[in-house]
């Protein structure tokens, strides 16, 4: 038995085809419009909802001359089977939730768009030059993210009310993903990974010092959010690219990573070490949130325990926890907690299984695209999906974003970049 005769075979039959440019397109527009907002700087945009409309743009050329041409609407990569099974499982406890009204708000107004968009992505990024397009995309839209941490640090524009003692913080950038400093340094670190992969391309879109830079100014927005969970999640993602490092280069890039550390310290901002010190001692951080934040963990651990199958409903962890801990109006910040909650242990095991499937299909992509006749290029972008999603791993145990596109992007991107790697294959392999 070949290589490829024991791999899944959801991929086979899917011809690398260049069409759908219209869905791809408007994709890509619709990932530019959630990211950037537009809309936010210009608010004559506001009532046009161009960010619905592309998203309608986008299914609706895709799934038209599909239906009409009796072509199949969708790959059945485990992904989609398990997101779909989350989103219908999220469905159908609505009338079981503790405010039915709030659970439909958030599944019409954010989960199901999350989903439809990722299912659209593993359907439409069907050659090495879309998924390398999206990259792209994703890596520029980094730049505007970071440069607005910056100015907004230098310009002093921070959070305002907390102790006197507390750290700034800067206020974020105004779109649904980055409207916090901790949301913001999430986004920031997963595009990070796919950063670095298109600059170990044999033929980077940009000059590697570009790319290098934009690395560099991602990470250092990063730091400037003085998120304790961007930090962690940061490290976690350097230390991953230290393991794909081999030999001698990795001794190099450790000595000048630990030197280039060192060198930074005395420049890095103003209480940010302080700030990080409660990460281990939560009684030293004058706002009381990481304290706060435990307490919040144990009284989620609790509600989950008495409601194992039917939690409290999609969106409805702040009102759950306030029946256990009292009345904060606060979420719990952790993934996997918030989905036990609000759907229960079906939830969560929707989610992990969705998780394991996506790391899988992109490390199959790598494996495949490494191999004789794969693409090295799929290979290299393939390496910073995987460590992107580890990164959304590590930080998906201290943000509430379930529901958020953050993870489910990456995951589609997992899918299109296996089912490439897959029908790259010389037909022998194949065979």
């Amino acid at each position: 038995m070949t290589r490829a005769a024991a791999l899944p075979d959801w991929t086979r039959g899917q011809d690398a085809r260049d069409g759908d440019r219209v869905a791809f397109g408007a994709l890509l527009v619709f990932t530019v419009i959630l990211t950037l907002a537009p809309q936010s700087f210009l608010p004559a945009l506001a009532p046009l909802r161009i960010a619905l409309v592309t998203a309608l743009v986008a299914a609706g050329s895709y799934l038209v001359p599909r239906l009409l041409l009796k072509r199949p609407l969708t790959v059945t990569a485990p992904e989609i089977r398990l997101g779909a099974a989350l989103g219908a499982w999220a469905f159908a406890t609505i009338p079981l939730s503790m405010w039915p009204g709030g659970s439909w708000g958030v599944f019409a107004g954010s989960f199901f768009k999350t989903l439809v968009i990722s299912w659209l992505l593993c359907n439409v990024v069907t050659t090495s030059k879309r998924l390398r397009r999206v990259l792209v995309l994703l890596t520029l839209v980094s730049v505007p993210l970071a440069a607005t941490a910056f100015h907004q640090y230098m310009s002093g524009t921070f959070l305002k009310g907390g102790p006197a003692d507390a750290a700034t913080r800067i206020k974020g950038y105004e779109a649904p993903l980055t409207s916090n400093p901790n949301d913001l340094a999430l986004m920031l670190n997963v595009i990070l990974p796919i950063t670095v992969a298109l600059a170990t391309l044999p033929r980077p879109p940009f000059p590697r010092v570009v790319l290098a830079a934009i690395a560099a100014a991602t990470m250092a927005g990063v730091v400037l959010t003085f998120s304790r969970a961007g930090f962690l999640t940061l490290a976690a993602i350097i230390v991953l690219w230290m393991l794909r490092l081999r030999g001698r280069l990795f001794l190099e890039v450790g000595l000048l990573a630990a030197a280039a550390c060192l060198a930074l310290l005395p420049l890095l901002p103003s209480g940010y070490t302080k700030q990080l010190g409660t990460i281990a001692n939560t009684e030293a951080d004058a706002t009381g949130s990481a304290g706060e934040r435990m307490r919040d963990m144990a009284a989620a651990a609790k509600y989950a325990m008495g409601h194992p199958i039917v939690g409290a409903g999609l969106g409805n962890s702040t009102l759950a926890l306030n029946e256990v801990r009292g009345t904060t109006w606060r979420k719990v910040h952790n993934v996997y907690l918030e989905l036990a909650v609000e759907l229960g242990l079906p939830g969560v095991i929707l989610f992990v299984f969705l998780l394991r499937a996506a790391l899988r299909s992109a490390r199959k992509a790598r494996e495949l695209s490494r191999g004789p006749g794969g693409d090295h290029e799929v290979a290299a972008l393939a390496d910073g999906i995987v460590i992107s999603l580890c990164g959304f791993v590590v930080g998906s145990i201290f943000h509430p974003v379930s529901y958020h596109l953050y993870f489910y992007y990456l995951a589609a991107l997992a899918v299109a970049a296996y089912g490439i790697a897959r029908r790259a294959l010389p037909e022998e392999v194949h065979a």
